[in-house]
């Protein structure tokens, strides 16, 4: 299912605005379980099967578990510290997996393109278009520096903590840098923020399944804000 990017945009909205709010009722609960599943269907139709998985596994737990010791009465400090932090994963995860999702299926081409549709400064567009390649390049490195170090027989630091930052965080800091600075130099040359108005090759245009899902996204936060506060 191919999206434009302002769908996207509009459904990381949406999602971080229906979960900041709790969920009271088991009808409000449905509405928000709803809305955290569409991001992973999205992930499944764009063949990410283990994103979707991990996400959906971690998800779940959590929720499980929350309910599990809300209902138990649980007491204690463990039982507390767990239900902290399921609470956290709960509240926060359907925003992140939608972020993932964007990020993942999103071409820096099409994200200025929308951004220059939307009249986004130019400011703004191309920090979130480095922010947007710099994470996953990120990622990309760590797994490089990891295989090096198991390469080296160096496994989880050897039993040491020193040795686990010393060869794998410092190296991965100076990538860090490097990486921000190569994507800022090639956002300069490909004309991003240049004062003459960037053409574009990528033609947006919102389909039926944007619509669609739009109208969807709308109508389930009007339902949401309405249960919650006026009935």
């Amino acid at each position: 299912m191919k999206l434009d990017p302002r769908t996207k945009l509009f459904m990381i909205l949406v999602v971080s605005l229906i979960v900041m709010m709790s969920a009271t009722t088991p009808f409000l609960w449905a509405i928000r379980l709803s809305i955290t599943l569409i991001p992973i269907v999205l992930l499944i139709l764009e063949k990410k099967y283990a994103s979707a998985l991990r996400f959906l596994l971690a998800y779940s737990t959590a929720l499980v578990l929350t309910f599990f010791f809300l209902s138990a009465e649980s007491e204690g400090i463990v039982a507390s510290l767990l239900i902290g932090y399921c609470g956290i994963v709960v509240q926060f995860m359907p925003a992140l997996i939608t972020a993932w999702y964007v990020v993942r299926t999103t071409k820096i081409g099409e994200f200025m393109s929308c951004m220059q549709k939307m009249h986004i400064p130019d400011g703004i567009a191309v920090s979130l278009a480095v922010v947007m390649r710099f994470f996953p390049t990120i990622k990309e490195e760590y797994s490089s520096i990891n295989d090096a170090m198991r390469m080296r027989g160096v496994m989880l630091g050897g039993g040491n903590v020193l040795k686990m930052v010393e060869f794998r965080m410092i190296p991965l800091l100076f990538s860090c840098v490097n990486i921000g600075e190569e994507l800022s130099a090639a956002a300069i040359t490909r004309g991003l923020g240049g004062e003459v108005k960037r053409s574009s090759v990528v033609e947006l245009k919102l389909g039926i399944a944007d619509y669609i899902l739009m109208t969807f996204l709308a109508a389930a936060t009007v339902i949401f804000v309405v249960f919650k506060y006026f009935l």
